[in-house]
């Protein structure tokens, strides 16, 4: 069982920045995924970067350029550097873990999520 804590959401105005940080615990193999989703009030969810245990990214084209995901794992914490914000990025934004060859963005391919952090960007 792997859990994951979430934490640094908070509002910003837009062009601000921020880090999300995903604390994970229970034992991710070298064979999981992590990644970063979010979801606005009315919207689906969407994958918005991916890693993997060697450091191979992906990310969502509305995020390219702006956002950097990161992993640590010797602190067990998986990170995502936000930059020049919109108020479109508004959202609850969940990390999630899933054992996985291929890392994606789609959320089907995940176990493992944490309660999630909120992010609110003002315009």
């Amino acid at each position: 069982q792997v859990q994951l804590v979430e934490s640094g959401g908070g509002s910003v105005q837009a062009g601000g920045s921020l880090r999300l940080s995903c604390t994970f615990s229970g034992g991710t193999s070298s064979g999981y995924c992590l990644a970063w989703f979010r979801q606005a009030p009315g919207k689906e969810r969407e994958g918005v970067a991916t890693i993997n245990r060697v450091g191979s990214t992906a990310y969502a084209d509305s995020v390219k350029g702006r956002v950097t995901i990161s992993l640590d794992n010797a602190k067990n914490t998986l990170y995502l550097q936000m930059n020049s914000l919109k108020p479109e990025d508004t959202a609850m934004y969940y990390c999630a873990a899933g054992h996985k060859i291929f890392c994606s963005l789609d959320g089907v391919d995940y176990n493992y999520w944490g309660q999630g952090t909120q992010v609110t960007v003002s315009s």
